[in-house]
């Protein structure tokens, strides 16, 4: 497959995360194309919506507003136009039972929010990298897990 870039969702009511997911994915050397919602509902009727742009890759914090991400996840789930999409979730760190609880969901990433700038910009974009290794490829993304 020849595309030269990727599409992007992050979901995140905190405007200092959508600040930092922008300024880290404008840096890399894979062109991304980034939207950003503020919240669950928002999130899913954009994705529902027939016209929509389906992402690569959708990033949505835990525990969003409106509908939270394991809401999210379930209606992703029952929609086939999501299967190849990869759903990555992230937070401050949560038991490991919820975090079992995303991949059983449907999640392919579990990320850690971590605390530095450039903690998050080296975890983003080892996220970014692999997904693009498993797009570019033709990788069965069923089989993507992550947990970072």
């Amino acid at each position: 497959m020849n595309k030269e870039f990727l599409n992007v969702i992050v979901a995140d009511n905190d405007e200092n995360t959508l600040i930092f997911f922008k300024n880290i994915l404008k840096e890399l050397k894979v062109s991304i194309k980034v939207q950003c919602f503020s919240n669950g509902n928002s999130l899913m009727e954009y994705l529902n919506n027939d016209d929509a742009v389906v992402p690569e890759i959708v990033f949505m914090r835990y525990t969003l507003p409106g509908k939270d991400s394991m809401e999210c996840l379930d209606e992703m789930g029952l929609n086939l136009k999501f299967c190849n999409m990869v759903k990555a979730v992230f937070s401050d760190p949560i038991p490991e039972i919820e975090i079992e609880d995303i991949f059983v969901k449907g999640a392919n990433i579990y990320m850690r929010k971590p605390e530095s700038f450039e903690t998050f910009k080296k975890v983003l974009t080892d996220v970014i990298t692999i997904n693009w290794q498993y797009y570019t490829s033709g990788l069965n993304k069923e089989n993507f897990i992550l947990k970072v």
